[in-house]
């Protein structure tokens, strides 16, 4: 008997109201190591809202979420300090990570193609470049589960196809990553895609054995 991989992700009955507006109304999202999950959903579906309560940031009003292991969390807004550079803001985040070194960060910056723009305050940086400087600050201290709201957005065609090897590459070692996404292009990516709709999560397709990530 194949042996079940734990949860990386555990999200149960999860609510949240802005008000007499409820937007999420009792969504369940378990994701395992290694896993590729897509949540779809309309503009003010409530997907942001859902990513932000999942990472911690948002207090949900009922429900709970189990996390295992360290969490990357990419908002679809950058939120970075005009006034640093990409190495200043690899150098803070490191620190609060407690890290010993920017060897990865600085990787990372040369595998999504913006190395050069290292001594460049945030606030002159492009849309995909500041977005390039998000991804990696989120992947920085190599979290075990990656939350990403609309990733590529801002990113041309090379960096697209980069962000989905750097993905693949992340499967493998048994990262679980969960995008939020208005789009899905390329479905047969991903080993799950629920539909955000009325404050419910419903899959679309569920998990396969093979992992499909050939641009």
């Amino acid at each position: 008997m194949t042996a079940i991989p734990p949860c990386t992700l555990d999200a149960h009955d999860i609510h949240k109201a802005y008000g007499r507006h409820q937007v999420l109304r009792g969504v369940d999202l378990s994701v395992t190591r290694g896993q590729l999950v897509a949540v779809v959903g309309e503009n003010g579906a409530g997907k942001s809202t859902l990513l932000q309560a999942l990472a911690g940031t948002l207090p949900v009003d009922r429900g709970e979420i189990r996390l295992t292991g360290s969490l990357g969390y990419c908002p679809q807004d950058p939120v970075l300090n005009d006034n640093l550079t990409a190495e200043q803001h690899l150098r803070y985040f490191a620190a609060a990570h407690r890290l010993p070194d920017l060897d990865h960060g600085h990787a990372l910056m040369a595998r999504l193609g913006y190395q050069q723009y290292a001594r460049t305050p945030a606030g002159h940086l492009s849309g995909g470049t500041r977005q390039k400087l998000n991804l990696t600050l989120a992947l920085l201290h190599d979290p075990d589960l990656l939350l990403l709201d609309e990733p590529y957005q801002g990113f041309d065609w090379e960096t697209y196809l980069r962000f989905w090897e750097l993905v693949a590459d992340l499967r493998a070692r048994g990262t679980a990553v969960v995008i939020i996404t208005h789009l899905v292009f390329e479905q047969d990516r991903f080993d799950t895609l629920a539909d955000l709709a009325q404050g419910r999560l419903t899959p679309r397709t569920q998990a396969t054995e093979a992992h499909h990530v050939s641009p």
